[in-house]
């Protein structure tokens, strides 16, 4: 059975855009990069709602990579080798391989999915995932804390949701990003 996993790049405050959209704040250096890269591995299917994916769909062109350094190149292997799902009532067709089209977001498919896959999964994208933590279908939750306060904007968890979590992990890099990794603990 796989374990669902929300993973995060957010502000201190717990955005994961500005106000205006710009989360250029949230650029992983090398090291973040090479971490990120290493929980990335297992992961079997990326689950997207439909901004997510219009921003991580870069990582299936060649053009991205062109002059970059290896992590990246890595994190580009790791991504196209998982299955992509991508929730949207608008979008026509996918350009990515590996990767189809829900039109909503239906937790008991999700929960089957989990049920049914030897691999982990990840949700990406708030709007997303606050669905599948209202469902209780998270089992975890990874945070990057980035040193920076934004103020306001698109926040990374919702904030009519109570959830009791159990640290399992942390990790402070160079850079002044912070890793949490927390368990749902569901009590």
């Amino acid at each position: 059975m796989g374990k669902l996993i929300y993973s995060a790049l957010t502000s201190l405050d717990g955005f994961v855009a500005d106000e205006r959209g710009n989360f250029d704040w949230a650029a992983p250096d090398a090291a973040v990069h090479a971490f990120v890269n290493d929980l990335m591995r297992p992961v079997g299917t990326h689950l997207y709602g439909r901004r997510m994916y219009d921003v991580v769909v870069a990582w299936e062109s060649d053009d991205i990579l062109v002059d970059q350094p290896p992590y990246m190149r890595d994190f580009a292997t790791i991504w196209r080798a998982a299955d992509k799902i991508v929730y949207s009532r608008s979008l026509e067709r996918v350009s990515s391989a590996r990767t189809s089209i829900e039109r909503a977001f239906d937790a008991d498919a999700v929960r089957r999915l989990k049920e049914e896959l030897d691999r982990d999964l990840t949700i990406g994208g708030p709007d997303l995932a606050a669905q599948a933590l209202r469902a209780g279908l998270i089992d975890e939750v990874h945070l990057f804390l980035n040193p920076i306060v934004v103020g306001r904007g698109n926040p990374a968890l919702p904030d009519d949701l109570r959830l009791p979590l159990e640290l399992m992990d942390e990790h402070r890099f160079a850079n002044g990003v912070v890793y949490l990794a927390y368990r749902a603990t569901g009590s």
